[in-house]
Parts: C-alpha cells; structure tokens; sequence
C-alpha cells in the first residue's frame, strides 16, 4: 500500500466550522442562516494554543470540516472573514509541522439532518456552486500543495455514479489550476467501507480515497439526540460487549432481529469484517492511498469503552497500513454528536491511554 507521507495520525476538527443551523428544531425558514453569534464563535473558538497542543499530542496533521453555508455571503460570494481565518489556521499548522486536510464538511443539496427541497446531486445549480467553491479556495491555496482537498464529507445514500460524476468534474476543474493538489474523495453511503468499490479509480497519485468508521452505531452513537434509534432506545451500551444487548436494540428499535455476521461477542473480531471492504480495496489497489479520515465514539460513553473501540480499530487499521485521523478535537452544544477527545474546560485530552491509543502506540496482545 502506497503511503501517505505526512498523513499518518491526524485529529479532525468540528464544531468551529461546521455543523452549523442544521437542526430541526429551527423552523425552516431559519435553518442554514447564519447570525452575529456565528460570527463571533469563528472567530474565538479555535486559536494558536489548539494547533499546538494537538501537535504536543503527536498527531502529524489536521483534518478541518468546514460548512458550504459558512463560506457563502450568498451563492458564488464568498466572506473574506471566514477565508481570513482559514489563512490563519494554516500559519498556526505550518508553526507546528502539522499538515492539513480542509474538508467540505457540509455542502448545500448533502446534508443528512435537514431535511432539504433540492438534492446536490440531482440539481445542475448546486453542483456549480459546490465546485466553485473548491475553485475558490484553489486560487487562494494555489502556492501551497501541502493542503489537501477533501471534497465532500459523507456523501448520503445515492446513486454512486452520480457522485463518481460530480466528484469527476471537481477533479478536472481543480487540475486546469493546480496538477498536483492533493484531493481526497470518499464513498456514498456516509463513506461506507462497504461502496468504496463504486468509486471511479483514477490514474493520479494525488488522488486519495477515504471512507469512514462508526461500526457498531448502537455503540458509537449510544443515546445520541440526533438519532431517532439511539433516542429511542437511550441505553448504555458496552465495549467490548456481550452481542445480546445489540441484537436487543435492532429487535426493539427495528422489530427485526440481526446476526452481526454470526458472532456472539462486540469486539476486533467483529470489526475486523466491518473493515474487510476497506482491507481488500488495499489489496485490490496497492499504488493507490486509502485514508480513514473520520471515526469515533460519543463522549458521553464509558472513558474505557472508547479507549477500548479506538485501539481495535486503529489495530486493524495499522495491521493493513492504513493512515487515520481521529473524529474528533472539540464539540460544541450545538452539535448534537459530541465526539470529542478533550474536555470543554481545560481542553486536554480525556485520557493518557487514549492519548497513546491515538499516536498508534498500540500494543497489539492487548488489543487483542
């Protein structure tokens, strides 16, 4: 597997950026619009002493989400402001050595929390947009090949050539600028392992494929508030843990029973075939880069539960040579998934073993 130098551990950051106006609780004609609020939060919310104390954690880049409607003043207008802070958030990586992956996070027509009256992929003005702004932010970044392009984050349950067109199209336009900008495109299905075999392989070496990791959801999502099932069933669940509490959420949640594959016990078995698309995509595409850019645990679980989850599935991940960036630094209030990996106050790290789990300084009998 061909590597991705400078990749390797990184740290996603949220809730500065992105996740912004998204929920239901807003009528509709005030969701995706932004206030003086807003404004004030990207300003504050992320400074120097953030960058530097993810790179003391030892991670090498940063994956920054950032919301389409953050951008856009109005379509094709873009707040100078936001970019003014995005300039700064690279000067303050560079002083660290870190590298950085800026990630459409949310793009208007792609979320998954909104219900919303036009999808990206079905309508011809969006995709304009979408790929606008990616020229936007190419003629801004053009000097500096050292940033990579995640195009969209977890792109919904859709016709994959669909995107595999669009996703295409963004390519193109982005290399009549810059032939060596480093692009990250992921699968549909919220960058499932499972649909990175309908992604369009390119004839590139800039071009990195990415997918995400969230199995078992019951666990990592557990008594979530925007997941109707996680609500719902708002109970405690365990890692590694006994398989009857997860086949109990399907049968109460889904009135219908699961196998998970045949075993009786949550734990790196089980997510060494979660991972196995993702395993045989490497093998399938040994000059090509796979990147796991996003997985995680909510943090209101058991400390050791999450300690637990996250070494299994770097383990695997290590076991097959695959680069990671943890989800994620930082939540705030309004994101209804709260990941992060330090505290609110303080803003360290939750745990010294989860430190080390997050460096891959994993020791693999214990994983086991």
């Amino acid at each position: 597997m061909k590597r991705f130098i400078g990749f390797e551990h990184g740290m996603g950051i949220g809730g500065w950026l992105t996740n912004y106006k998204r929920f239901n609780v807003l009528p509709r004609e005030r969701q995706l619009c932004l206030t003086v609020g807003d404004m004030e939060h990207f300003a504050t919310y992320i400074t120097e002493e953030d960058i530097r104390y993810i790179a003391g954690l030892g991670m090498d880049h940063i994956r920054l989400g950032f919301d389409q409607i953050v951008f856009e003043e109005s379509p094709y207008v873009y707040r100078e402001e936001i970019f003014e802070h995005i300039d700064r958030f690279i000067l303050w990586c560079k002083k660290y050595h870190l590298n950085i992956v800026l990630n459409m996070h949310k793009a208007v027509g792609n979320y998954c929390d909104i219900k919303e009256d036009v999808e990206l992929l079905e309508d011809e003005e969006l995709q304009n947009r979408f790929i606008a702004l990616w020229i936007a932010f190419e003629k801004r970044y053009e000097n500096d090949n050292s940033i990579a392009f995640e195009l969209l984050n977890e792109v919904r349950n859709v016709d994959p050539q669909k995107w595999n067109l669009l996703a295409e199209r963004a390519i193109n336009e982005l290399r009549k600028i810059n032939k060596t900008r480093k692009i990250i495109i992921g699968s549909t299905c919220w960058n499932s392992p499972d649909t990175l075999k309908d992604l369009k392989i390119y004839d590139d070496e800039n071009i990195i494929y990415t997918f995400h990791i969230y199995s078992p959801h019951e666990f990592t999502h557990q008594r979530g508030v925007l997941q109707a099932s996680q609500i719902f069933y708002n109970r405690i669940m365990p890692y590694p843990g006994d398989i009857e509490r997860y086949r109990d959420f399907q049968a109460v949640v889904h009135h219908k029973p699961v196998s998970y594959m045949g075993y009786d016990r949550m734990d790196i078995a089980y997510m060494r075939d979660v991972l196995k698309a993702a395993v045989d995509f490497t093998k399938q595409n040994p000059d090509k880069i796979l990147w796991c850019g996003e997985f995680g645990t909510i943090r209101h679980a058991d400390i050791k539960w999450r300690e637990n989850w996250m070494r299994d599935v770097i383990t695997i991940l290590k076991e097959n040579d695959i680069p990671y960036c943890v989800w994620n630094y930082l939540s705030t209030p309004n994101d209804g998934n709260r990941f992060s990996l330090v505290d609110d106050d303080h803003r360290k790290i939750l745990s010294e073993e989860l430190a080390k789990i997050i460096r891959g300084e994993i020791d693999v009998k214990q994983a086991e």
